[in-house]
């Protein structure tokens, strides 16, 4: 697993708008840019820039419908992430197991 994959990933979801966005298309699916900037309470080009750096980090999807652009969420894009993290779970819990082990070795 090379964490430079995960990299464009945690950076999207560092910033708390974009989570809220990425998250809102998750749950409540496909949505336009105008029903996005109502939801996230910022100005549409914030939005716009926002939905940027998820499509850049392959986030989210879009499509065109006449004036229209609607956005929906990519959750399998979240893998190199989850990999990182299961990664890092898996080195922790042999560590916490071999500490619990030396504690009970050491007690009278």
């Amino acid at each position: 697993m090379k964490t430079a994959n995960a990299n464009p990933v945690f950076r999207a979801l560092a910033d708390p708008t974009r989570r809220a966005i990425f998250e809102e298309l998750t749950r409540q699916g496909e949505q336009t840019v105008h029903a996005l900037t109502r939801y996230a309470g910022v100005s549409q080009p914030a939005v716009s820039k926002h939905l940027t750096v998820l499509k850049r980090a392959k986030l989210v999807r879009h499509r065109r419908e006449g004036r229209e652009t609607h956005y929906r969420a990519q959750p399998n894009a979240l893998a190199p992430m989850v990999d990182w993290l299961d990664q890092y779970g898996a080195f922790w819990r042999k560590r916490l197991d071999s500490l619990e082990a030396l504690l009970e070795r050491m007690e009278p």
